[in-house]
């Protein structure tokens, strides 16, 4: 974890993009016979992901992963979901302007080494708890909450305690 004086606080995060797996999941998928694939989501995560929405908080899924399971989470949520990113700084950024937003204004929220250099460009990189200590490394704030246990539940309390 950097301790930058450029960190901003929670409080000053405008938007928040999140990875999909490892965050919205506990990094397992459950592969049927027919090759379809499944994964296990916290509902508690869509009820932070609601309270967000309520606050007005644009939000974004970032995905390097294909999978119809992440697009229908993220319609079922409500959520922009953009999939198939190798690169997702170049992407995040172009969401962001999209926004009129800077990077400066979003948290990221990660676990892995594709989420690198999104940890480390935004003003505020969380990652999960169980997240891999390459990610931990290039984040600000680390959660208490493992991905797809509750973790995006937590950022969104987090982040609406302090903009109360």
């Amino acid at each position: 974890m950097t301790d930058s004086p450029e960190t901003i606080q929670i409080e000053n995060v405008k938007a928040i993009a999140f990875d999909f797996d490892g965050v919205f999941t506990d990094n397992r998928v459950y592969v049927m016979q027919n090759g379809e694939e499944a994964v296990v989501c916290d509902r508690s995560d869509g009820m932070g992901i609601s309270m967000l929405r309520a606050a007005g908080v644009p939000m974004v899924i970032i995905s390097t992963e294909i999978n119809p399971v992440v697009a229908a989470r993220g319609a079922k949520l409500r959520l922009k979901v953009l999939q198939g990113i190798d690169d997702k700084l170049p992407t995040l950024k172009k969401w962001a302007s999209d926004n009129d937003l800077v990077l400066d204004q979003l948290a990221f929220v990660g676990n892995d080494i594709n989420d690198v250099e999104c940890l480390a460009g935004v003003g505020l990189g969380v990652v999960v708890a169980d997240a891999y200590p390459v990610a931990v490394a290039a984040s600000d704030m680390r959660l208490t909450q493992n991905g797809g246990r509750g973790a995006v539940r937590e950022i969104a309390d987090l982040w609406l305690a302090a903009n109360s």
